[in-house]
């Protein structure tokens, strides 16, 4: 990842925090104190100066901003598509505040394309070249909403990695300007919404036959012997000042000593990221808010504990329960500390659903087993979906359609992270009101 020392163009960071509450049209209360979006600075106009759009024979050219464990997975997952005759994509620029990182990754793209690839520090650097199409966003969740932003006002086509942003008032920062540029095409990183069976569900779930969808549940658990992100190594290279733009990498959380467990492994510190909610639990919630289609989550409560791993700041056992604007309530379990989660499924009235193989199955409730019958729906196997998602995102550049994982989608989908988040930090259940785009405490 990487940003400028310097406010980009336009307004100083100050002045942003008024006009991003303004564009948001929020007034968000309680949030904790690292999660104002004081932190970003949103270009003065909301619309974005024309972008270029790929030629029928001409590739994508693509850059990445943030060229860490996601940013190098995109960058060779990509480069992998394009040479199996997938996507017509070239990646030719990548950007990050760490001049190791942003070499690696600019000499593997140049070696596997055989073309010129540019590394950049500053990726204003990156958004100013016309001849870039795209950008894909795998930077700190800290970082997202301002990248995101600058990208979207610099013409780009945006990916971003999940979650869309750290906070929720950042969130509707960006979907404001997302909105603002219908022009633009806009996807969030989560891959599951590609599996045919949250389609599949959608559709049975819309079509009455297992009733109302009373509540639902699902989880994402794993497991860990040396503490949930520690696997992401520290590099006796790393040197603040020299190699390394630490403050510009800490944005409006600076400033703050050099510590490399905290460049590492973000996720750890509540500060930098949402942890379990943010990281895990988006990609489960994801596709089953898509499938229930139950409007906004309207009330959000959440417990989170420290079982396991005392010395990380972020939860390693958390709880949700949210509730819609149709009355479903959907309950969600993440763990970094026992594998063995929860059921896939959404309960009606008269049957249920189970989400938990690859493929869609309706088992009726005992008192309408005389007018439902238990199926197995077959679904497709679409191999990986992180890559089905890239393609989703390249194929709607090229059509000018929009992309699956959308900013109505996603805006939700932040009001339940973060109100869970602050639920369980404050110990407050959170309402949200879809109308005034407001949240508060119960």
């Amino acid at each position: 990842m990487t940003t400028n020392n310097t406010p980009p163009r336009g307004g100083s960071r100050r002045s942003f925090l008024a006009k991003s509450a303004a564009l948001a049209g929020a007034a968000v209360v309680g949030s904790h104190a690292s999660g104002s979006i004081e932190a970003a600075n949103i270009l003065p106009s909301l619309s974005s100066r024309k972008g270029s759009v790929p030629k029928a024979d001409e590739p994508i050219r693509m850059g990445i901003i943030g060229t860490g464990g996601m940013g190098g997975g995109h960058l060779h997952s990509i480069i992998s598509l394009a040479q199996q005759g997938k996507t017509n994509t070239q990646i030719v620029a990548v950007c990050d505040v760490c001049d190791l990182k942003a070499e690696d990754a600019r000499k593997a793209a140049a070696e596997k394309q055989n073309i010129e690839v540019t590394a950049y520090r500053n990726y204003h650097d990156l958004l100013k070249r016309d001849d870039i199409h795209a950008v894909l966003i795998a930077s700190p969740e800290h970082w997202h909403a301002q990248h995101i932003i600058d990208a979207l006002t610099a013409g780009k086509d945006v990916y971003t990695e999940k979650p869309m942003t750290l906070r929720l008032d950042q969130a509707l920062a960006v979907r404001k300007v997302v909105l603002a540029n219908p022009d633009r095409i806009f996807q969030v990183g989560t891959q599951a919404i590609m599996l045919p069976k949250y389609n599949k569900a959608r559709d049975i779930i819309k079509s009455g036959l297992i009733g109302p969808a009373v509540w639902s549940q699902t989880s994402y658990c794993r497991n860990s012997t040396s503490g949930e992100w520690n696997y992401y190594g520290i590099d006796d290279r790393w040197q603040p000042g020299v190699n390394l733009d630490w403050n510009a990498w800490l944005g409006h959380l600076g400033p703050r000593e050099w510590d490399p467990k905290v460049y590492a492994r973000w996720r750890r510190y509540k500060d930098f990221s949402t942890g379990i909610i943010g990281d895990l639990l988006v990609h489960v919630m994801t596709p089953l808010i898509f499938s229930l289609d139950a409007g906004w989550p309207v009330r959000v409560v959440a417990t989170g504990s420290h079982v396991i791993d005392k010395d990380m700041e972020n939860h390693d056992q958390v709880n949700l329960t949210v509730q819609f604007e149709d009355g479903h309530t959907m309950v969600i379990a993440g763990s970094t500390a026992n594998e063995v989660g929860l059921e896939t499924m959404v309960r009606g009235h008269k049957a249920n659903i189970y989400l938990n193989s690859r493929h869609c199955e309706i088992r009726p409730e005992r008192i309408f087993v005389d007018d439902i019958d238990s199926e197995r729906i077959e679904c497709e196997d679409i191999g990986n979906d992180q890559d089905q998602l890239r393609l989703n995102w390249l194929d709607s550049i090229r059509s000018r359609e929009a992309a699956k994982s959308n900013i109505d989608l996603a805006s939700k989908v932040m009001v339940a992270v973060d109100l869970a988040t602050r639920s369980m930090w404050e110990g407050h259940a959170f309402t949200f009101d879809p109308d005034k785009m407001r949240a508060s405490k119960a």
